[in-house]
Formats: structure tokens, sequence, C-alpha cells
């Protein structure tokens, strides 16, 4: 099957998630304001309690990386509502490439993701959070925050045709939170317990939020005290990598099983 065909079955899906955006813009509205809402509770009603410089130099682009993880179960849902609703084992049945339907789902959820991180850089700078490094950096700092998302939507994706039905979301994405919150997005992993300290080091979410404050020129907070936080921008490129390698193969062989 050539690439050509690939792709174009894949933007086909891509409209049609398009066109829920038009038909759902509420859940769209609603997507883009959590973690909006979150930062901003983060910053003023626990950022006066932190003993560190500028804490919303620190929180701010934590959150980014934080909410690289926010709309996951949104994920997972709608592709659980196609397989409960028999709209895949359609899709499945039409002369198309059978990964077009994962794919279509992964960017149209990836082009939500950036929308999102649009909206909340723009709340950072209301805010009074600036980068401080050049225009590279910047945009550096963005592609591994997308390429983090794009690792965990094919997670998300793994795992919700894992969990089948929509009403088995909810326990599915009970996993994802402790990996999200268990992180230096909030505050050093010095301040942690030791055993949660390594956790929190090594955690992907970690990496990436590390990698994008060395890249704004943020303060780091601790760190550089282990080689996972020297090399953080190493690191916010392995882990996608490593999720991606494990997760889109899975999928795939995954969505090709259904009904069997």
């Amino acid at each position: 099957m050539s690439a050509a065909y690939i792709l174009s079955d894949s933007w086909t899906m891509t409209r049609r998630g398009l066109a829920h955006w038009g038909r759902q813009p509420v859940a769209v509205i609603v997507g883009l304001a959590f973690p909006v809402m979150m930062m901003v509770m983060f910053a003023y009603l626990l950022g006066g309690g932190m003993e560190v410089g500028d804490y919303r130099e620190y929180l701010v682009p934590g959150m980014f990386a934080l909410a690289m993880a926010f709309g996951l179960e949104a994920t997972m849902v709608e592709l659980t509502r196609d397989l409960d609703k028999g709209v895949i084992d359609r899709f499945r049945s039409m002369p198309m490439a059978p990964s077009a339907v994962l794919i279509g789902r992964s960017i149209i959820d990836l082009l939500q993701s950036a929308l999102g991180l649009l909206v909340l850089i723009g709340t950072g700078l209301v805010m009074g959070w600036r980068w401080h490094g050049g225009p590279a950096a910047a945009l550096a700092a963005v592609g591994l925050l997308l390429l983090l998302r794009f690792a965990m939507l094919w997670a998300g994706i793994y795992l919700g045709m894992v969990a089948g039905r929509p009403e088995m979301v909810q326990a599915v994405q009970i996993l994802i939170w402790p990996v999200a919150f268990l992180s230096n997005a909030f505050t050093s992993p010095d301040t942690m317990p030791g055993w949660m300290g390594t956790i929190a080091e090594w955690n992907p979410m970690s990496a990436t939020a590390q990698a994008v404050r060395e890249l704004f020129a943020n303060p780091v907070w601790g760190g550089g005290d282990s080689w996972v936080t020297d090399h953080a921008v190493l690191m916010a490129v392995v882990w996608p990598v490593v999720m991606l390698a494990v997760f889109l193969p899975l999928a795939v062989r995954r969505y090709q099983r259904l009904g069997d």
C-alpha cells in the first residue's frame, strides 16, 4: 500500500475529526480552558507558598509539559465510542488504509493540543511569564512538548482500545494522572522523599519540563545533581521515541485484531 494512499485516507479521517469540532464547540472550548484554569490556580493560589525566586517562571513551563497529558481521556472516549457504536467495524470493512483511522485520530488530537499550547503560552505571557532564550530555542521547546504529546496520544489510543467501552475509560485514566503529577511540573524532586524524587526525576514528563525550562531560559530550581537532569533535552527526545516504539505498534496490532 503506497504512502500517498495512506496519507489520503488519513487526511479524510482528520477532516472527520475537524467536522466534529464544528458540531461540538463546547467540548473544544472546555478542553482549551481546563489547562488555563489549572495554571492560574497553581500560580495564584499555591505559588505564594513556594520558596523559589519567581515561581511563575518555574511553573509555567512545567504546566506546558503537564498539559500534554490533559485531554487524553477525550481521545480514549472518542475511540471507544466509535468502537461501541460499530463505527470502527464499518471503517475496517471499507477499502481504506487500516492505519488511517488511528493516524487521523492522532493528527486531530495533536492539532487540538497545538492550539491548546498556544492558548497556554498566551495565558502565561499575560501572567507575566517570559522566555529569555532565542526564537530557535523557543521553537525547539514547543517541538519537544508536541513530541511528548504525540507519544502520549498513541499510548491513549492503545489504552482506549484496551478499555473497549466509554465507561471503562475513567478506570484507565486513573493510570495516567500519577504519571502526570509525580513529576517536577510543580516543584523540584529535591523537595520530595528520596524514592519519590528519584521516580519524579526519571518521569518522561519531568524530562520534557526540565528541557523546556532550559530552552526557555527559565529557572530549573534544583536538579543538575543526577544524570537524567543533566541531560534533560536528550531525555525529552528519548522518552517519547521509546513510548512511540512501544505503543504505536501495539495500537496498530490491537486495531488489526479487533473483532477476532
